[in-house]
């Protein structure tokens, strides 16, 4: 399990500096003015998809939750849908008019590390079955 935790942390650092790096760049290339913080945006994608990832390989050691695991997933979706919403609330809400640009910078790192995290999802549920 702790080989687990270390390939799941790495793989989510060296996304987040390769992924943000590159967003980065394009952003600064284009002279793109962003209401928000991007690296805050990563950071909250990096921390809630390893947390959820952790706690999944976890729980998937205890037969009691297993079954449930995938309904836990879909409820842990929303919640950092919501919690994303809370926390960049003035940055995103408060704006009249986000540009194309600002939108794709907000849901690009959302889709990068929830494919990333899904992946490690799937894993862990089949390497159960």
């Amino acid at each position: 399990m702790i080989k687990n935790i270390l390939v799941f942390s790495v793989v989510f650092f060296v996304l987040f500096f390769v992924s943000f790096s590159l967003h980065n760049y394009v952003i600064e290339n284009q002279s793109i003015q962003l209401p928000f913080s991007l690296k805050k945006i990563y950071l909250f994608h990096l921390a809630f998809s390893l947390l959820i990832c952790i706690n999944f390989l976890v729980l998937s050691t205890v037969d009691k939750f297993f079954d449930q695991l995938g309904f836990i997933y879909l409820v842990t979706i929303v919640l950092k849908l919501i919690l994303f919403c809370i926390i960049f609330y003035k940055s995103i809400f408060t704006e009249d008019n986000l540009s194309y640009n600002t939108r794709i910078s907000l849901f690009v790192p959302m889709i990068i590390f929830l494919l990333t995290e899904a992946v490690f999802i799937v894993k862990i549920l089949k390497k159960k079955q």
